[in-house]
């Protein structure tokens, strides 16, 4: 009995002295980790200072040389869209070498996050290969330039004023103030209209064979030029477009401001109605003769 009660003491005290060893060694952990956090900077505190300053420095003028690039540019008459694309890859590129050396300034070697950046990069592109389309498509876009920014362009049915030109997608905006994003795949390649800053307005309107159509083509292209769209140097076209059954077609192109299109097109239509009103001019409407011959009865 008595053996067994020394034994349970000595298991006792194991037991006590568990939680003291336990505490040693998380002291002691942490010491290390003290110690090692001071030895690299003792070590390389200056280095760290050296490298943070390098890339502040180098930062500060990466956007310096950014700004310079784009006023550049802009002094030789570059389109805006480009101007911002060589102001932007300019400062890119001069971060990304401050980066490299600040991190050699650490000691850090770049060889192995090149690689991985690479074997990153191939992965990425072919789960990416519709995005990575559209970026170099965007460049494309920029360097040949199709279009600019303020042009209205039509594709794919779809028309407005070109606002933003991106690597990935093409921004337009039409007259509503709705915002249209396409993406560059859909542009390059494709059947594209650019009418610059305005686009086309087709009118037609009947008059009566009563009068003469010469004269009527006379006062309308008048009364076109006075609206606030248009003037002398407006492609204005007005001529007799069809003779048809009840009318002769008298039909007007005008190019007119794209962001104002459909307000131009209703007061054009409100000034026709005016003019042809005021010199009684007669709209027809579509009629019809009907003769009944009756058949006599034998």
């Amino acid at each position: 009995m008595f053996t067994n009660q020394l034994a349970n003491a000595a298991e006792t005290s194991k037991l006590s002295l568990a939680p003291t060893d336990l505490l040693k060694d998380e002291i002691d952990q942490v010491a290390n980790i003290y110690n090692i956090v001071i030895e690299f900077f003792t070590n390389y505190s200056f280095q760290l200072i050296g490298a943070f300053i390098i890339f502040i420095l180098g930062y500060m003028v990466a956007g310096k040389i950014s700004s310079w690039v784009l006023k550049l540019c802009l002094n030789h008459k570059l389109d805006i869209t480009l101007s911002q694309f060589l102001s932007s890859t300019t400062k890119m590129l001069i971060v990304i070498m401050i980066t490299i050396i600040s991190l050699s300034k650490l000691g850090i070697s770049v060889t192995p996050f090149i690689a991985a950046i690479g074997a990153i990069s191939l992965g990425a592109g072919l789960a990416l290969q519709g995005l990575l389309s559209n970026y170099a498509l965007g460049f494309n876009i920029i360097l040949i330039r199709p279009f600019v920014v303020g042009d209205t362009i039509t594709v794919h049915g779809v028309t407005g004023v070109v606002e933003e030109v991106l690597l990935a997608y093409t921004v337009l905006k039409n007259e509503d103030d709705v915002t249209i994003t396409i993406p560059n795949k859909h542009i390059v390649g494709e059947i594209l209209h650019n009418s610059k800053n305005d686009s086309l307005l087709e009118l037609q309107v009947g008059i009566a064979y009563d009068h003469n159509p010469l004269d009527v083509v006379e006062l309308l292209k008048e009364t076109m030029l006075t609206l606030d769209s248009v003037d002398e140097n407006t492609k204005l076209q007005v001529g007799i477009d069809e003779f048809s059954d009840s009318a002769i077609t008298i039909a007007i192109r005008l190019w007119a401001p794209t962001v104002s299109l459909y307000e131009t097109k209703y007061k054009a239509y409100a000034g026709i109605y005016s003019a042809l009103d005021k010199a009684n001019i007669h709209i027809p409407f579509p009629q019809r003769d009907v003769h009944i011959h009756q058949v006599a009865q034998k």
